[in-house]
């Protein structure tokens, strides 16, 4: 079974991070929220408390194919502050693993060097911090191993983008079908 870690800060973005455990559960992937803030329950932006699956310092990552940064404020500063995250994000880099991003989290891939000469795609006011990057201005952008995407708004078709990296289109279309997503 496909494995994925979702990680969670103080001020993450309660529908970036949600929508994507959701639809990768929905498409039979083993999805784990993190937390990296020393405590089981972070606080999303908007005053919304999860209880994450797993604490970083206890989490296993050694069957994890994917690693994904929701974004939000300040989730993505906390995030970008856990050096332990930041080491493992530069190990996936390497390694040629998955790493996604949405929102202003795409920035702390900028700031790890991990955008050089890739497309990438973020928050509009975060797009001088993806340095290295090809900035462009689609909803999610698939460059080699790194996924990224601009915002709340873009949540679905990133998490779809996600299943279809990980599960392939068929399933990705079974699980747009399933939820209603841009059905005409």
């Amino acid at each position: 079974m496909k494995n994925v870690k979702v990680f969670l800060a103080d001020g993450f973005e309660e529908i970036e991070a949600l929508t994507v455990v959701d639809i990768l559960r929905r498409a039979g992937v083993e999805t784990t929220t993190v937390s990296v803030t020393k405590k089981d329950v972070a606080e999303g932006a908007h005053g919304i408390c999860v209880k994450a699956d797993e604490l970083f310092e206890e989490a296993d990552f050694h069957e994890t194919e994917m690693l994904v940064l929701p974004g939000g404020m300040p989730g993505t500063l906390n995030l970008q502050a856990h050096t332990g995250l930041r080491e493992l994000l530069l190990a996936y880099g390497k390694a040629e693993k998955y790493v996604a991003a949405i929102c202003a989290a795409p920035s702390i891939l900028g700031e790890l060097g991990m955008l050089d000469g890739k497309r990438a795609c973020c928050y509009p006011s975060f797009e001088e911090k993806l340095t290295g990057a090809e900035v462009v201005r689609e909803p999610v952008v698939l460059d080699q191993n790194v996924i990224t995407s601009r915002g709340m708004g873009t949540a679905i078709p990133f998490s779809l983008k996600l299943v279809e990296v990980l599960c392939g289109m068929e399933r990705a279309e079974e699980v747009r079908k399933s939820i209603i997503y841009n059905e005409e």
